[in-house]
């Protein structure tokens, strides 16, 4: 009986880890782009799907909106899990399902696996799993992107904070999948990095 759980278990995992990533990886900044009548966001600006280059275009309600359904698609996706009698105590799964839709928004199929950063589906992850912890990376994201005015900047050092947080709240197993999220979101920010190091980077907000 106990071995019948253990892989219905599973299975309701993958199950659900299959559906995190396929929530996460709806292109909301590239399916607003063309409702809004400016084709496919990924020829305008840096080409990413995101809501910093959403601004690009000069529409703020545009980016708003791409920033709020990519944050909500994380926070629904850990509520909804977190609700479920599967949940209960098992923080590591749920940093597994975190993980799988924040994987889904960088590398969605349907994009042949070329999408967003990750940072807004991160945020909005965090805050259903523990909103002190996605509000105080929030802040800290803000903060950072006031001062240097660099989006790509505020979200490298806010979620390197990440790892250290989960290590004070949390086990071993939630260390582990933040740093693979913290290291997936850099391998997302490659080029920025790169640009940062060289004072390349634009500001987002412009000159």
């Amino acid at each position: 009986m106990q071995l019948i759980i253990e892989n219905s278990y599973i299975i309701y995992l993958i199950a659900f880890f299959s559906i995190s990533y396929l929530v996460g990886s709806i292109p909301f900044g590239l399916i607003l782009s063309n409702l809004w009548g400016y084709g496919d966001i990924r020829k305008v600006g840096s080409g990413n799907i995101g809501a910093t280059n959403a601004l690009r275009t000069g529409n703020k309600l545009l980016a708003f909106l791409v920033l709020l359904l990519d944050s909500l698609k994380g926070y629904l996706i850990i509520t909804i899990f977190t609700f479920s009698n599967y949940s209960e105590n098992l923080d590591a799964f749920i940093f597994l399902i975190l993980f799988g839709c924040v994987f889904g928004h960088c590398y969605p199929i349907w994009l042949k696996f070329r999408g967003g950063k990750g940072i807004a589906t991160t945020l909005g992850c965090l805050i259903a799993l523990n909103f002190s912890i996605g509000i105080l990376i929030c802040l800290c994201w803000l903060a950072v992107c006031l001062i240097s005015k660099k989006s790509s900047l505020a979200s490298l050092l806010s979620i390197s904070c990440l790892p250290f947080i989960t290590f004070i709240y949390y086990g071993i197993y939630e260390l582990i999948f933040s740093i693979m999220l913290m290291l997936m979101i850099y391998l997302r920010h490659k080029d920025n990095l790169i640009r940062i190091l060289k004072s390349e980077e634009p500001n987002v907000f412009g000159k």
